[in-house]
């Protein structure tokens, strides 16, 4: 036990000094544990907005100058199809609906509608404004509040929605807040089911459920705790639960696989085993994870609020994780000792590290190489191509559900007053610029309507209402042409304006986010196989399952494939923050399966020097790992892709078939395949390199 390594001698205290581990982690999730359940009321409804953005900046000098009549103010709709607004009935809605909004102590300001400007031509469509008092995301909570309180108020024949920015939030959380619950009132059985058969015991099977339970409690508190310093976004709470879900699950399987085989297929104590494991499966899943934490702060440089808290959730809910599978996973296992293997499957074998399965499949792919890898490459490059006519946008209403008052109150607007009357352009600049202004937004052939002109503390306030609906890509392209035309110092923003600026640097940052994370996954893949063509192959495999994926996720969402089977409305794109973000998820889900793999075939290739028994030995030691744990992942995915909104059925498809392909044809097919080609080159390692690198092993003498 002398040679155990930093990771090791980890293992070897936590498996010595149960009490003391248990404690700390006891003392964390008690404290932590405390602030998790005020963790969902406290995280934000918004935050999708460019940090220091042309509309950003408009909205703050609207909220300022205008009484808060900017893209978060509320906009209640007063519809009737009978009736129209000079009716007594409908008056009286209206009256209602602007004195409920007094009241709320989130508005500054109502402005009842007024004819040429919030009442249709038609008389039958009214929109009652009122200002926002509070930031944004106290404007989405402010709606969550509001919008019962508004529909209640329909009546003989009149209807009545909050709809706008703030309306939609509130509606696509709450939907999505749903979405999530239903989600893991499904995976939690089939995962426990899948990990039974994976471990073939069912207190083995409940250790990674431990760990997510562990890793979750910890970030939600954690979460909390954030809140009284920034803003963080309610989808960061839902991604820590996914990612603390798949990483416990991942990260467990590796070290109870490898302990139960070091502990029953050899003589050593409990204590003993605990150290191996932790210095070969402990050292894999710390290098595992910080992949993991590397891929996801590559998202933090997209500037948006949302961007970088939903980062900070998943990063959280990762420390926690790693954290528990390198301390109170090994403590746990050495005080069960053979009790690990308690409730067992009959067929269940307890000693069995190396799959003789996966050995026999890792022959045949030895024997014939090129025949397997290209039907791999066939059917991973045959899905990529369509990722070429991927068209990507802002999420349309469409996310909303149909029954929700924000997309029936928007519906009602666009049919009574336009396409473009949900989606207005807000201009703002000093009183004297915005009289040149208006003519130069009237003449623009993008825009239908401008409103009068208002003007209050020596600025000016143009409404222009667009002729297109606030997702059509002609919208982006009238808001940069009157950037360009405008006088020099106006601004624009509302809504649709900071839509299409998220969008940009969205654009803007997806090459430097995939950049990074792709030469800091290569770097740290370096660092630990020590084989510069083995960890370049290792980061380029990965790119096949995110093409892949996307290329599926452009035939789905984009062209409409199996809509109808998912219960979504196509909206002819994927959302914009796609690319980005699954991307970097993919990236690291990704390098989890590739660092157990390579990590075991290195410890064989560094005992025997031997390409062969470097494959098959690598992936008779980790394939029944990365199947199982890819199983669980495709499962808990997809039952995100068959409930909610539509955002959540992107995430649950994308990173779903991006798991299935790289685990079943990437991991367990085409990688091993490129080891038998490369043979010895691949673990050839330069003396310049060898002289920089740190000495890194997965063996233990």
């Amino acid at each position: 036990m002398s040679t155990l390594g930093p990771i090791g001698r980890l293992g070897r205290y936590t498996a010595t000094h149960f009490r003391v581990v248990l404690i700390a982690w006891l003392l964390i999730a008690v404290v932590l544990g405390f602030f998790a359940p005020r963790a969902e009321t406290a995280l934000s409804g918004a935050g999708w907005e460019t940090t220091g953005s042309q509309s950003v900046q408009a909205r703050q000098l609207i909220d300022k100058n205008f009484k808060g009549l900017s893209s978060y103010g509320l906009m209640t709709v007063v519809y009737s199809p009978t009736k129209t607004v000079s009716d007594p009935s409908f008056q009286a809605a209206i009256t209602n609906v602007e004195r409920t909004l007094r009241a709320d102590r989130a508005v500054s300001t109502v402005v009842p509608p007024a004819p040429g400007v919030s009442v249709s031509h038609d008389g039958h469509a009214a929109i009652v404004q009122a200002g926002a008092a509070r930031d944004a995301n106290a404007m989405v909570v402010a709606a969550d509040r509001l919008k019962g309180k508004l529909s209640a108020l329909s009546a003989a024949g009149v209807q009545v929605h909050l709809t706008g920015a703030s309306g939609m939030w509130s509606d696509f959380n709450a939907a999505n807040r749903s979405a999530m619950l239903k989600s893991e009132v499904i995976s939690w059985p089939v995962t426990l089911l899948i990990l039974l058969l994976a471990f073939g015991s069912l207190v083995a099977a409940g250790l990674p459920l431990m760990l997510t339970m562990v890793g979750l409690l910890a970030a939600a508190g954690s979460l909390f705790l954030a809140t009284k310093i920034m803003p963080v976004s309610i989808w960061a709470m839902n991604f820590a639960l996914m990612f603390a879900l798949a990483l416990g699950i991942d990260y467990a399987l590796f070290v109870v696989s490898r302990f139960r085989g070091a502990l029953f297929g050899s003589k050593l104590s409990a204590e003993e085993a605990t150290a191996v494991t932790m210095d070969t499966a402990g050292k894999a899943v710390l290098f595992s994870g910080v992949t993991v934490l590397i891929s996801l702060s590559a998202v933090m440089l997209v500037p948006s609020p949302a961007f970088r808290s939903m980062s900070l959730g998943i990063m959280l809910a990762v420390l926690f994780v790693l954290a528990a599978t390198l301390t109170l996973l090994p403590a746990v296992l050495a005080k069960l000792g053979p009790r690990v293997h308690k409730l067992a499957l009959r067929w269940a074998h307890s000693g069995e590290h190396r799959s003789a399965r996966f050995a026999a499949w890792g022959e045949r792919l030895w024997k014939r190489p090129l025949v397997y890898g290209a039907v791999a490459l066939a059917v991973l490059i045959g899905l990529a191509i369509p990722v070429t006519q991927l068209n990507t946008a802002m999420p349309s209403i469409k996310v909303v559900p149909t029954s929700d008052s924000s997309r029936i109150g928007y519906q009602q607007v666009q049919a009574a007053m336009g396409p473009g009357s949900t989606g207005p352009m807000q201009i703002v600049a000093s009183a004297e610029l915005g009289k040149q202004a208006v003519p130069i937004t009237q003449h623009d052939p993008g825009v239908a309507a401008v409103m009068p002109l208002q003007t209050s503390n020596g600025y000016a306030l143009i409404t222009a209402i667009p002729k297109q609906d606030p997702s059509n890509p002609a919208v982006g392209q009238t808001i940069d042409r009157l950037r360009a035309e405008l006088p020099s110092g106006s601004v624009i923003g509302g809504a649709v304006a900071e839509n299409h600026d998220l969008q940009a640097a969205l654009s803007a940052k997806t090459p430097l986010v995939i950049g990074v994370v792709l030469g800091l996954g290569f770097l740290l893949l370096l660092i630990a196989l020590q084989a510069p063509l083995l960890a370049a192959v290792g980061v380029l495999t990965n790119l096949l399952a995110v093409g892949a994926a996307f290329g599926v996720a452009k035939l789905v969402f984009q062209d409409g494939a199996l809509h109808s089977l998912l219960g979504f409305q196509p909206q002819g794109f994927l959302d914009a923050w796609g690319p980005v973000f699954f991307f970097a998820m993919i990236f690291a889900i990704s390098m989890d399966y590739t660092v157990f793999l390579l990590s075991s075939a290195k410890e064989h290739w560094d005992r025997t020097h031997d390409p062969k028994e470097a494959m098959i030995g690598g992936l008779a030691h980790s394939g029944r790992v990365i199947f199982a744990a890819g199983a669980v992942m495709v499962a808990v995915f997809l039952t995100f892709a068959l409930s909610g909104p539509l955002p959540p059925k992107e995430m649950g498809i994308i990173l779903g078939v991006a798991v299935l392909l790289d685990a079943m044809l990437i991991r367990l097919l085409l990688l091993p395949v490129l080891l038998r080609l490369m043979g010895k080159w691949a673990w050839y390692l330069p003396r310049w390199a060898h002289r920089v690198l740190p000495e890194v092993t997965f063996g233990h003498a």
